[in-house]
């Protein structure tokens, strides 16, 4: 092999590493060898056979090399530097898709979902539905027919596509109208820190439900003959948990109070679909839901699932680093007013359309035409709190943004212990991210972009905000592995080129 070839794998290998939080002496122990001969491998000093290349992959849970048919890991090449011109549309939520997909179970008729974004996080789903006997039928590019059997086959359910996606929690809520006890693997996703399962269970418990985990699956019971005798307060405002509330009321034949609930963008979107299916709901887009359920469900409906409030934000974070003007359509504003107002302190200049409606015949819509714009620091932390305020997922994308702007700019993504330390990532690009501790970074700015070869981390916002930092930086850059990405994004990197941005896919050889 040639010297630039073992660098080269040699930089893959320690990013790989790194990534996953270990040290040179524990890759060694992993592949039976030495702290310096992982260290000469890091270094590009040393011959590596494919055998090597592929236990080194395997302790380090990546695809540094496949054997067979398997196809490899996709990266991005990104030529960054220019501005971004035309016009783009907001795909549909992934989150709401997510929850729409579970929520479908608690129908015996026919699920007709249009616009569905086919990401990865969707495609785990439906393996997951279709395992158990599911009928998921594609219609056209983005329309999806679902058709529950009489009977569930949870015996078949598939282990490998559930522990993929954290989605695999909205199972919960509807099979507890389908079976008194059933097993759900543990749930997978992004690799944020530790997210527990204790608000589901307090939630579902009223319900008769008992969830206990054991090695590898979370095996629940439920005992029938147990109703909600008052009010359920959720003990954290979490978006998946009002969902499961909401979907273990809607087959009661009694009327359940839901309080501290969610009234996020996804669970409105779930709100909807379920008074298409007879469930009357009061007081949805507040913190107290009243759900009159159903026992019975049986009909034929059609829904569209909103515009995605974060991908929207997406697409304004990469007029924002890239300076560019570019018109961002069909963005839910009821879901980023907070963000928007936080933006124009910032000195974020744009217009907006008028509002019209999505749809789903609910959600406000607009167009927003971004401007170049010289943006300062802000003078308060950048924070999340449950919708109307500034949005979880939206976090991440102000490290770029901030990293822009002139000044210090505070950011505090308290919800996970573990994703701001991704966003020191952005120092590779060139930025100024300083880690205060699990949740709170300094960003200095403005930066100049430098482009450099980074891989992507296990986390699908930070992962984009590297991607957007990338269009800023000039020269080369490669984001690898970046399947992450496509578990929330539909064909993101393509959707970019049509502004302008050069961004080719690529697998190794």
């Amino acid at each position: 092999m040639s010297d630039a070839y073992l660098q080269h794998i040699g930089a893959l290998v320690r990013d790989a590493r790194k990534q996953r939080g270990l040290t040179q002496t524990q890759l060694a122990e992993a592949l039976s060898t030495s702290q310096s001969a992982v260290a000469r491998i890091e270094q590009g000093k040393q011959n590596v056979s494919l055998e090597i290349l592929a236990r080194i992959g395997t302790a380090l849970d990546t695809g540094l090399v496949q054997f067979g048919t398997k196809i490899g890991p996709t990266h991005l090449r990104v030529v960054g530097g220019q501005p971004l011109s035309g016009s783009i549309e907001v795909k549909s939520s992934k989150n709401a898709a997510v929850a729409l997909l579970c929520a479908s179970l608690l129908n015996d008729g026919r699920t007709t979902l249009r616009g569905v974004a086919r990401i990865e996080e969707v495609n785990r789903i439906l393996e997951v539905l279709r395992s158990i006997g599911v009928s998921a039928t594609w219609l056209g590019d983005n329309d999806l027919e679902l058709r529950p059997p009489a009977v569930l086959n949870l015996e078949g359910l598939d282990e490998e596509a559930a522990r993929r996606t954290r989605s695999v929690l909205l199972l919960l809520g509807p099979l507890l109208h389908r079976s008194a006890a059933f097993a759900l693997p543990y749930a997978g996703g992004c690799q944020l820190g530790t997210r527990t399962v204790e608000p589901h269970k307090t939630a579902l418990r009223p319900f008769g439900v008992k969830v206990v985990a054991t090695e590898g699956n979370y095996q629940v019971e439920r005992d029938t003959s147990v109703t909600p005798q008052r009010a359920i307060v959720l003990t954290e405002r979490g978006d998946t948990v009002t969902e499961n509330a909401l979907m273990a009321a809607a087959r009661l034949d009694a009327v359940t109070v839901i309080r501290n609930a969610s009234s996020n963008y996804m669970v409105q979107d779930l709100c909807f679909f379920l008074e298409l299916l007879g469930v009357h709901l009061e007081g949805v887009g507040t913190t107290t839901l009243t759900v009159h359920g159903r026992s019975q469900i049986a009909c034929d409906v059609e829904y569209s699932p909103s515009e995605d409030p974060i991908e929207a934000m997406s697409l304004l974070t990469a007029a924002i680093v890239t300076s560019s003007a570019i018109e961002v359509r069909r963005v839910p504003i009821e879901f980023l007013e907070v963000e928007l107002a936080v933006l124009e302190e910032m000195g974020f200049e744009h217009t907006r359309s008028q509002e019209y409606a999505a749809e789903n015949g609910h959600t406000r819509l607009v167009d927003i035409t971004t401007r170049p714009s010289v943006l300062h620091a802000p003078i308060d932390k950048i924070h999340p709190l449950p919708f109307p305020g500034l949005n979880i997922d939206n976090v991440p994308f102000f490290a770029a943004i901030a990293a822009v702007a002139q000044g210090r700019s505070l950011i505090h993504d308290w919800v996970y212990e573990n994703r701001a330390i991704y966003l020191t990532e952005l120092n590779r690009l060139g930025a100024h991210v300083t880690l205060l501790d699990p949740h709170r970074v300094w960003v200095d700015g403005p930066t100049h972009w430098s482009a450099a070869e980074v891989m992507c981390p296990p986390a699908l916002r930070p992962a984009v905000v590297l991607l957007l930092a990338m269009l800023a930086a000039k020269g080369t850059s490669v984001l690898r592995n970046v399947y992450v990405i496509d578990r929330g994004y539909e064909d993101l990197a393509t959707r970019l080129s049509s502004l302008g941005a050069q961004i080719e896919p690529f697998r190794d050889i």
